[in-house]
């Protein structure tokens, strides 16, 4: 079973309760108990989500050692700069778990603000401060780490969303949205 999701803003990246929190659960869809996330969006991010019972997939999309592309829209605070863009696309350096921890190299680019549907409750507006939207594509996923990357270049991420993982995308998706795939479907997006 595969299944593509838009996780809502605010919403677990899980199926278990904590505290009065929204989780997967709360999706109007049954999913089949077996079936689990791979991966995860924090509760402030939102975006494309793959839940499978396919625990072979499972291992392959988590594990470091098979990189795969995931490519996220992010709103920052500020006028981005191409200097941004460049240390971005060349790696930085982040604290993960307390240690210094150098990135991949990645690709970031500014674009226009994308079709997204509204967020609910939407961005804090500040007349004075600008903010632009830029693309980054990954093939690494430590935690936090766009919001982590931004800020290392002086631009905190004031809104992010997991747009495509490989050539699976969010095109048409509203949050809370299930889109059911066959395993040819999911293979030929994954690029496996």
């Amino acid at each position: 079973m595969y299944y593509l999701i838009y996780k809502p803003y605010l919403m677990l990246s899980q199926f278990s309760r904590e505290g009065d929190k929204p989780t997967l659960a709360d999706l109007a869809y049954d999913f089949p108990s077996d079936v689990y996330p791979v991966g995860r969006l924090d509760a402030d991010s939102e975006g494309l989500l793959l839940l499978t019972s396919d625990k072979p997939l499972n291992h392959r999309l988590l594990n470091p050692r098979f990189r795969h592309n995931r490519t996220y829209y992010v709103q920052v605070d500020g006028a981005l700069t191409a200097e941004a863009c460049q240390q971005l696309s060349a790696g930085v350096t982040i604290s993960v778990d307390g240690k210094p921890y150098a990135t991949l190299p990645a690709l970031a680019k500014p674009i226009v603000a994308p079709p997204l549907p509204d967020r609910d409750p939407p961005i804090r507006y500040r007349a004075a401060i600008p903010t632009s939207w830029l693309s980054i594509s990954l093939h690494e996923g430590k935690n936090r780490q766009v919001r982590r990357m931004t800020a290392a270049v002086g631009f905190p991420t004031l809104r992010l969303v997991r747009w495509a993982i490989e050539s699976l995308t969010a095109e048409g998706m509203m949050p809370g949205d299930v889109r059911q795939l066959s395993r040819g479907e999911i293979m030929q997006g994954l690029k496996l």
